[in-house]
């Protein structure tokens, strides 16, 4: 029997593999692709880099002082600390301060090691598609992290926003909602419920 410390054993290994090469991937982008816009509206890659170093050093201290920055937004308070970091923050060094979370297995107040893992897979994909570059992601860890979306609740608010659809993966028994189909891999259907593609365009209208 697979106790919780072996399965977030092997969670925590899925989040170093996805960090080690978003490392590598960085690593050879030309200086000018960081300042890129991420699928995020709002965000450079560079900002979404900031914001996967960040969400390593969460202190409840911080927190408190940012979200009274924030005035209260915790949107505007994940958005505006990734965007500072980001300005204040050498290219080069960002990179090596991504690299320097491989192993961490922090995790913010009020989330999981699968959250750290979604995380990474779809800001992975914010940073690569504005890119062109194809990053495949692992169907194990996308289904973990599409089950985890659908069932969280905000930020994402999946099964409301999706109220009126069945999602079935085909890579997998994965299947939620009821209405128009919308068919895919466990990491198409991520970017679905994470609101990257919209469910019209993998709706299943016939």
């Amino acid at each position: 029997m697979t106790g919780p410390d072996t399965r977030n054993d092997t969670i925590w290994q899925a989040v170093a593999d996805e960090r080690t090469t978003l490392v590598e991937l960085l690593r050879g982008l030309p200086a000018s692709a960081w300042d890129t816009a991420s699928l995020c509206e709002g965000w450079r890659i560079r900002d979404v880099v900031a914001h996967l170093v960040l969400a390593t050093r969460v202190t409840v201290t911080a927190l408190l002082v940012n979200l009274i920055r924030a005035r209260g937004n915790t949107d505007r308070l994940i958005h505006d600390t990734a965007v500072r970091h980001a300005d204040r923050t050498p290219t080069a060094e960002l990179l090596a301060e991504l690299r320097a979370t491989i192993d961490s297995r922090v995790i913010p107040i009020g989330t999981t090691p699968i959250d750290r893992l979604m995380d990474l897979l779809v800001h992975g994909q914010d940073i690569a598609v504005p890119l062109g570059i194809d990053r495949v992601m692992p169907p194990t860890a996308a289904q973990l992290a599409l089950d985890r979306v659908w069932t969280m609740g905000a930020p994402f608010h999946a099964q409301n926003r999706l109220a009126g659809y069945s999602l079935r993966a085909t890579d997998s028994s994965w299947t939620a909602g009821n209405g128009t189909p919308i068919t895919g891999t466990a990491a198409e259907l991520l970017m679905v419920v994470t609101g990257r593609t919209s469910p019209d365009e993998r709706a299943d209208r016939r």
